[in-house]
């Protein structure tokens, strides 16, 4: 008889304030202007919330031309390019934004750099839909990089006036190697405070460090499309520990377990709570389970809502 495992819950994991601000977003709005809403991509990379919210009432599309006439919609957090906000305007469409204020600020600092007249470079995964977003923000475009080695590749207008700008999604560690390399080809380029690197990135990351070293196994529940909980598996991986990336429970494979003690988990910064539980459930059901926290960074950041939106009750509200 194997003895229970003891799961060491990773903090802060989960959600952050970017992705609680846009999942309350269209909750609110289905219950101010009823269903259907419609929204501009996943609203956050989980399925799972964009089931959801899909049974709720809202309805996820590709592109603007999708949407009717009239009809109230979303753009997702990760942000959009200008010409999207310029094809909903068009259509007179109205209009909620649940843009990651994080992510304003990035697309406000490659901007504010674009009128000094420097060539912004943006640091992120080409085809992310936040990359896609602020690459259409900025005036004249941007330069992509995603690791130091792209660097070298570059062609600048001029090497004298150079900005750059990070995916925030990405770390302070997942970015530093590449602005290094930045620094030392363009001496002169300027760029924001490491500061401005998501928060949340940032603390989900360092907990997984910490996690990883003292644990047989790390899952990581989070979507395979989801930047950041893809990097909490790398980290594990990393650190030499076997690491997973789940979409739930139903992923974890009893093999996993043999021989494992203690296991690690965490979640993706769009990954709800109650897969975490899932997993523990789960594990608790194969082996038996011991959950204990780790010691981590306490989160308290809240964005505000959009106007629009502050007199609406939440969606946990309705029908109590």
């Amino acid at each position: 008889m194997n003895d229970p495992i003891e799961i060491i819950l990773a903090n802060p994991r989960g959600f952050c304030a970017g992705v609680e601000r846009a999942i309350e977003i269209v909750e609110r709005a289905l219950t101010k202007y009823g269903p259907p809403i419609y929204v501009r991509h996943e609203i956050v990379h989980n399925k799972h919330v964009v089931e959801s919210l899909r049974a709720k009432g809202a309805v996820f599309v590709d592109e603007i031309d999708e949407i009717p006439e009239g009809a109230v919609t979303i753009f997702s957090a990760h942000g959009v390019a200008e010409k999207v906000e310029i094809a909903a305007r068009a259509r007179d469409l109205p209009v909620i934004d649940a843009t990651c204020p994080l992510v304003s600020k990035v697309h406000k600092e490659g901007q504010n750099q674009a009128t000094k007249g420097r060539q912004v470079i943006l640091i992120g995964h080409r085809g992310h839909p936040e990359v896609e977003g602020t690459q259409g923000r900025i005036p004249g475009g941007v330069l992509l990089v995603s690791a130091p080695d792209d660097v070298a590749k570059l062609e600048v207008a001029d090497p004298d006036k150079l900005a750059y700008v990070t995916q925030t999604t990405l770390s302070v560690d997942e970015t530093r190697s590449t602005i290094d390399a930045l620094k030392a080809r363009y001496p002169s380029i300027v760029g924001p405070d490491v500061k401005d690197i998501c928060y949340a990135t940032q603390n989900r990351q360092q907990a997984v460090r910490e996690l990883s070293q003292n644990v047989d196994l790390l899952l990581v529940v989070g979507a395979k499309n989801s930047s950041n909980s893809n990097r909490l598996a790398e980290l594990g991986g990393e650190n030499g520990t076997p690491s997973y990336l789940i979409d739930d429970a139903s992923m974890i494979e009893d093999t996993w377990l043999e021989g494992v003690r203690k296991v690690g988990l965490t979640a993706g910064a769009s990954a709800p709570e109650e897969l975490v539980q899932g997993v523990v459930a789960r594990i608790n059901e194969l082996r038996g389970a011991i959950v204990r926290n780790h010691d981590g960074v306490e989160e308290n950041v809240v964005f505000k809502l959009p106007r629009e939106l502050a007199d609406a009750e939440p969606a946990s509200a309705v029908g109590e």
